[in-house]
């Protein structure tokens, strides 16, 4: 896929004309990160906003104890990183590539010039950023007085909107009941880090989401097939 293509899939760039887009391919480097890739931390030297063009990215903050907290998880469109007064609210986390990943960075001054000539990105970059951190305050409240039960709802909710694919007739539970398979795997482990909990409590929810009719028991191994009206109900009547 061209260039072009990719930067019109970033969130930020969305209805941009092709010309500009063109324009701004020197200025967007991209680079092929490999699974498992430390793409930024808290103490990477030069603070860069990254724009991801492909693949998923984790972010996640590291505990006094030394247990990482997974806080998001990005994949296509997607923007995260800092370049002086330009934040997303990622600042002090780590940022891995959980696959394969297409990214590019753009520092402080390039930004600005970006922002300069384009002005309503100025607007829709703050629309993001407000969005994003939103997400993160309220992940960061249930982490502090949340129960591991409405911790997961809430991800898995997150999760859905964000990354939810329809299934086939041939692939729901029920025909009344609309089933979605998420467009990421996620393991117990990367459930566990983003709960803020131990694998065998993450189980034994997620035992209890299937008999529930939430999850798909079939999908463990893959990616999960979740009912996105039950996750929200259950969540909506969660203490």
């Amino acid at each position: 896929m061209d260039k072009i293509k990719y930067l019109s899939r970033i969130d930020l760039f969305k209805g941009l004309d092709p010309e500009y887009l063109e324009s701004l391919g020197p200025v967007t480097p991209a680079h092929i990160m490999k699974r498992k890739t430390i793409v930024a931390s808290p103490q990477s030297p030069q603070k860069c906003l990254f724009l991801v063009k492909s693949g998923m990215v984790r972010l996640y903050r590291v505990t006094k104890g030394g247990k990482e907290l997974t806080i998001d998880i990005l994949g296509e469109g997607h923007i995260f990183g800092e370049a002086g007064s330009f934040t997303t609210g990622a600042e002090n986390v780590f940022a891995e590539t959980l696959e394969d990943s297409y990214i590019c960075k753009i520092n402080k001054h390039q930004f600005e010039s970006i922002i300069t000539a384009h002005p309503e990105l100025g607007l829709k970059f703050i629309e993001l950023v407000a969005f994003r951190l939103k997400e993160v305050e309220e992940m960061l409240e249930l982490m502090a007085y949340g129960s591991v039960r409405k911790r997961l709802l809430y991800l898995l909710d997150r999760v859905c909107q964000k990354y939810g694919e329809p299934t086939s007739v041939h692939e729901k539970q029920e025909a009344d009941q609309t089933w979605v398979r998420l467009g990421i795997q996620l393991t117990h482990q990367e459930l566990e880090s983003m709960a803020g909990s131990i694998r065998e409590t993450v189980t034994e929810h997620l035992r209890n989401f299937v008999f529930e009719g939430m999850i798909n028991k079939a999908s463990f191994r893959n990616r999960l097939l979740v009912c996105p009206d039950r996750i929200k109900k259950a969540l909506e009547d969660c203490d």
